[in-house]
C-alpha cells in the first residue's frame, strides 16, 4: 500500500504552500504520473515526513501539468513517480501502477465517524477507572478515619502523572502520530474546521459518560469484587480498546487504505494549509510573549480547576451536606455528568455551525467560552441557597452541562491559533491546567476542615470563573498566532 510523503507545490503570484500525498512506490523511468496543480517553474521540492529535502523534477511541455506529466524524484540513486494534488482530485495511482495497487472498497459511514467513536469510548474508560477513587473514598475515608485535608490529598493522586504526560505526549503526538501516541490528536488531524467542536463535543461527552458509568457502577462492582478488582475491571476494557485502534486507525486520514475519495478531499480542504508541515517550534518566551496564548492558558486552568473540584467532591458533597447513602449520593453524582455529554455535543454543533454560517471563530469561540463560565459560576452561587439533594443536583447539573461550552471555546482555540503545534501546545496548556486542577482538590479539602463547608471553596471557584471570562474575552484570537 502507498505510503505518505509531503510535497511543494509553487503556484504562480502565491507564495509556495505544503501538501501531502501519495508516493506509489518505485517506478521504471517514464512512467507516467498526473499532477492537478498549477506550477511556476519546471522544478519542485518534496519533502519527506522527517524535514529531509529530496531534488523533484516536473515534466511538462505547457506549462500545466495534466495527465502524462510526472514528479521524478531521486533517492538513494533510485527514481520514485510521486503524485502530488492540491485539490486531491488527483490522489490515486497512475495508470501504470492501477494494476500494481489492489483497490479497496470504502467502509458504509465515513472513516471519520469511525475515529470519533473509538475517541469517545477511550475517554469514557479513562474517565470511568479514574472515578473509581472518587467513589472509594467515601468509605475508605469512614473505615480509616482520613481527615478532609488528607481525602484532598488521596482525591488530586490521580492527576499527578498527568501534569507531565499530557505535555510530553502531545510533544510525541506531534512527531509520531496520535494513533501511535494519543486518540486525541489523531481525532483533530481526522476532522476539518468547520467540524472540530463537533467531533471534540462528542469524544468529550465520552468522558462526561465515563463518569456516569463509574458512579452507577463502581458501588456494584465493589460489592462484588472490591476495590482492586474493579480498577482491573476498567484496566481490561482498556487493553481491548487498544487492540481494536491499532488495527483499525491510522494517525493521518491520508494514510488510511480504507477512506473515500471523497472524504479525504472533503477533510483536507478543511484544513489550514499552514499545519500540514511545521517549521521550528516558538521558544517558551515567544509563547508566553502572545497574550492570545495566555487566555486559552488561563481559561484551562480556571476550567480544570472548577471541573475536578467537582468531579472529585461530588460524592462526598452530597454524602457530608445532605447525609446521602453511597449509592445515593452516586446518582446524584452521576445525573450532571450525563446531561453535560449531551450538552457538549450540542455546544460543539452550534459553533461549528455559526462558523459555517459566516461568524467568526473568535467571535464563536468568545460566546462559547462565556457560556462555559459564567453559566457554572452563577449555578454555583445558588448552591448556597439549595435545602434539599436534589436541588442541588439541578444546580449542579446545570453548572457542568453549561461548563461543556467551553469545549467549542478554548479547547479548539489551540487549533486555531497553531495549528502546526497543537499537539505540543495543548499537552502544555493541559499541563498547567493539571497543576491548578491539584491545587483545587488540595484546596477543597483543607477549606471543608478549616471551615466547616464547601459553599466558601464554591464562592471562590465561582469568583475565577467570572475573572477568567473577562480575560478570555479581552485577549482571545481566532486568527492564526505562531506559524
Amino acid at each position: 500500500m502507498a505510503s505518505v510523503r509531503s510535497c511543494l507545490s509553487v503556484k504562480p503570484g502565491a507564495s509556495p504552500v505544503k501538501y501531502r500525498s501519495t508516493r506509489l512506490g518505485w517506478a521504471a523511468p517514464g512512467a507516467p504520473g498526473r499532477l492537478s496543480i498549477q506550477p511556476a517553474s519546471s522544478s519542485s521540492s518534496a519533502f519527506s515526513g522527517d524535514g529531509r529535502t529530496d531534488t523533484a523534477r516536473a515534466s511538462s511541455s505547457s506549462g500545466f501539468l495534466g495527465d502524462g506529466g510526472r514528479i521524478t524524484i531521486m533517492r538513494g540513486g533510485r527514481r520514485v513517480v510521486a503524485m502530488c494534488s492540491a485539490s486531491l482530485d488527483a490522489v490515486g495511482p497512475p495508470p501504470a501502477a492501477a494494476a500494481a495497487v489492489a483497490p479497496v472498497a470504502a467502509s458504509a459511514f465515513p472513516e471519520r465517524t469511525k475515529v470519533v467513536a473509538l475517541v469517545a469510548a477511550v475517554m469514557l474508560i479513562c474517565n470511568a477507572h479514574r472515578v473509581v477513587m472518587s467513589v472509594a473514598v467515601v468509605p475508605l475515608a469512614a473505615q480509616y478515619g482520613w481527615s478532609s485535608a488528607f481525602l484532598g490529598i488521596v482525591q488530586s493522586s490521580f492527576l499527578w502523572g498527568y501534569v507531565f504526560s499530557s505535555m510530553v505526549g502531545g510533544a510525541l503526538a506531534d512527531r509520531y502520530g496520535g494513533k501511535k501516541v494519543m486518540a486525541g490528536a489523531a481525532a483533530l488531524w481526522w476532522f476539518p474546521t468547520q467540524e472540530r467542536a463537533t467531533a471534540v463535543g462528542i469524544s468529550m461527552g465520552g468522558f462526561h459518560l465515563g463518569n456516569v458509568v463509574s458512579f452507577l457502577s463502581t458501588p456494584i462492582i465493589m460489592s462484588h469484587i472490591g476495590l482492586t478488582g474493579t480498577f482491573a475491571f476498567f484496566a481490561s476494557l482498556g487493553y481491548l480498546w487498544l487492540a481494536v485502534w491499532l488495527f483499525n486507525v491510522e494517525s493521518d486520514p491520508l494514510d488510511s487504505h480504507t477512506i473515500s475519495k471523497s472524504e479525504l478531499q472533503y477533510i483536507v480542504s478543511g484544513r489550514s494549509a499552514s499545519k500540514l508541515q511545521g517549521n521550528k517550534f516558538p521558544t517558551l518566551k515567544e509563547l508566553l510573549s502572545k497574550m492570545q496564548f495566555w487566555a486559552i492558558i488561563v481559561a484551562n486552568v480556571v476550567n480544570n480547576w472548577g471541573y475536578f473540584v467537582l468531579l472529585s467532591w461530588m460524592p462526598v458533597y452530597f454524602k457530608t451536606v445532605y447525609n446521602v447513602n453511597l449509592k445515593q449520593a452516586a446518582w446524584f453524582s452521576a445525573i450532571p455528568w450525563a446531561v453535560m455529554a449531551m450538552s457538549g455535543y450540542v455546544a460543539g454543533a452550534s459553533a461549528d455551525f455559526l462558523i459555517k454560517s459566516g461568524f467568526s471563530i473568535a467571535l464563536v469561540r468568545k460566546i462559547m467560552q462565556s457560556i462555559g463560565f459564567i453559566g457554572p459560576g452563577v449555578s454555583l452561587l445558588c448552591l448556597k441557597f439549595a435545602q434539599t439533594p436534589s436541588v442541588a443536583a439541578v444546580l449542579m447539573t446545570l453548572a457542568l452541562s453549561l461548563s461543556s461550552f467551553s469545549q467549542a471555546g478554548y479547547f479548539c482555540n489551540v487549533q486555531d491559533i497553531a495549528p502546526k503545534y497543537a499537539g505540543s501546545l495543548h499537552g502544555l496548556t493541559n499541563g498547567i491546567g493539571t497543576v491548578a486542577a491539584i491545587v483545587s482538590t488540595i484546596g477543597t479539602g483543607y477549606f471543608v476542615q478549616w471551615l466547616g463547608s464547601f459553599q466558601a471553596f464554591l464562592t471562590l471557584t465561582a469568583g475565577l470563573y467570572f475573572s477568567a471570562t473577562i480575560f478570555y474575552n479581552t485577549y482571545a484570537t481566532g486568527d492564526l498566532v505562531f506559524d
